[in-house]
């Protein structure tokens, strides 16, 4: 009976364990080469993100500062481009009385180039400037709708455009009233003018140029 039995092979010599093996070191190479091409990818993606990046246009800023153009300005021009906002805002002159001063031998001196500059650069609000003339004929010289409105636009006087003049004596608050009454005052008064004169002094083209209602008022109310 032992004779029929077969040989039992050692353990390392059934191929089934060598198939084992075989599977294994297959699998740790494999893991082994998987490991090692990591870093190599890596690599490669961080070398493109660095090309990428110097690639990368440079963000320069091509905007010249306000500061360096005024910088360009002569100084003579900044000077008469000051004095005509202090004429505006302090005066309230008109654009071309401005001029006139800035340029004018006993006023600013300045060439009209500088002067020139200085209008076109001025930022000014002229209606504004011609109500607050109009305020100051009303309540300090007493002067009719009229004469105002004359005195802002005429070329001896302020110089302001007539749409200016006419926005200014639009919006002046007046009473026209009491301002014909203290004129019938200075003139009967101080110049001893009759009734009649004054009248007539008040409602003259080459007078005071109030109405012809002013003047009656103010006649009537004369002490």
């Amino acid at each position: 009976m032992e004779e029929n039995k077969k040989e039992k092979k050692p353990f390392y010599k059934r191929w089934w364990v060598w198939l084992i093996v075989v599977v294994i070191v297959v699998g740790v190479i494999g893991s082994q080469g998987g490991q090692s091409s990591q870093p190599q990818q890596d690599a490669g993606t961080a070398q493109a993100e660095q090309t990428q990046t110097d690639a990368a246009p440079a963000d320069t800023d091509t905007t010249q500062p306000a500061e360096d153009a005024a910088s360009n300005v002569p100084s003579e021009y900044r000077n008469a481009l000051a004095q005509a906002e202090s004429y505006s805002e302090m005066m309230h002159m008109s654009k071309q009385g401005i001029y006139d001063q800035l340029t004018s031998e006993y006023g600013g001196q300045f060439a009209a180039e500088a002067a020139q500059y200085a209008i076109d650069n001025l930022q000014a609000d002229f209606k504004a400037n011609a109500l607050a003339k109009a305020e100051e004929y009303s309540s300090g010289m007493h002067m009719s709708k009229q004469g105002i409105y004359d005195q802002l636009t005429s070329e001896y006087g302020e110089q302001f455009t007539a749409e200016e003049a006419q926005y200014a004596v639009d919006n002046l608050v007046a009473d026209y009233n009491a301002n014909a009454l203290e004129k019938a005052k200075s003139y009967y008064n101080d110049m001893n003018m009759s009734k009649e004169q004054v009248r007539q002094q008040l409602t003259s083209e080459y007078g005071e140029q109030f109405t012809q209602a002013e003047a009656d008022y103010a006649v009537a109310n004369l002490a």
